[in-house]
């Protein structure tokens, strides 16, 4: 599995996981294919990431990975959950989505505030054989943007491990510990039983 192909148009998800892949390459899935996607209607991450990674492997050929990532707000009842991509609206940038977040948790005690972020990365092969690998970090959303660094979410949780916001974090310090190379470093491990 030389070359993979990532079932995403997000270019920061696409930069964030060639950095933290150990095996083989990752090419966008819009190189190969302009203008490609997928409704994601699955009501998981998992559900959304292997419909994802499927429908890739199929108009390629080759094989495919897709991850599907949410946020779990403990006060609103784990929402965004699978619509965290989306919780502002389609179409809707990632301010818009903080935003929003920070709204409905406006008042809130940060015993309430207690979030996770989860990603379930798929792997599915032209053979039709799919993988599934899941990473999580715990922490807590804050009460406003805090950090330049990263993308979506990143201003908004403030990860118990590094003691900051995603946002206040060099991309070397988050891919320690974020939920995406957690899952991603299961997928290398993967890959390395592989070669």
């Amino acid at each position: 599995m030389r070359e993979m192909v990532l079932a995403s148009a997000n270019k920061d998800k696409l930069r964030e996981l060639k950095k933290l892949i150990n095996r083989g390459e990752i090419v966008a899935i819009g190189e190969i294919i302009p203008g490609w996607d997928v409704e994601e209607t699955g009501l998981t991450l998992e559900a959304n990431a292997l419909l994802k990674a499927r429908a890739a492997a199929e108009a390629t050929n080759r094989t495919a990975i897709a991850d599907d990532t949410g946020l779990f707000v403990w006060a609103l009842g784990d929402a965004p959950g699978v619509y965290t991509a989306r919780y502002a609206g389609e179409n809707c940038s990632y301010r818009n989505n903080t935003d929003k977040l920070l709204n409905a948790l406006n008042g809130e005690m940060n015993a309430n505030r207690r979030a996770s972020f989860q990603t379930v990365i798929a792997l599915v092969t032209p053979r039709g054989e799919e993988f599934v690998f899941k990473g999580s970090v715990e922490g807590r959303i804050t009460e406003d943007h805090s950090g330049m660094e990263g993308f979506g979410y990143d201003p908004v949780f403030f990860s118990t491990e590094l003691n900051k916001t995603f946002a206040e974090c060099s991309i070397e310090e988050k891919n320690r510990v974020s939920h995406r190379a957690r899952a991603m470093q299961k997928l290398n491990e993967f890959l390395r039983s592989c070669s």
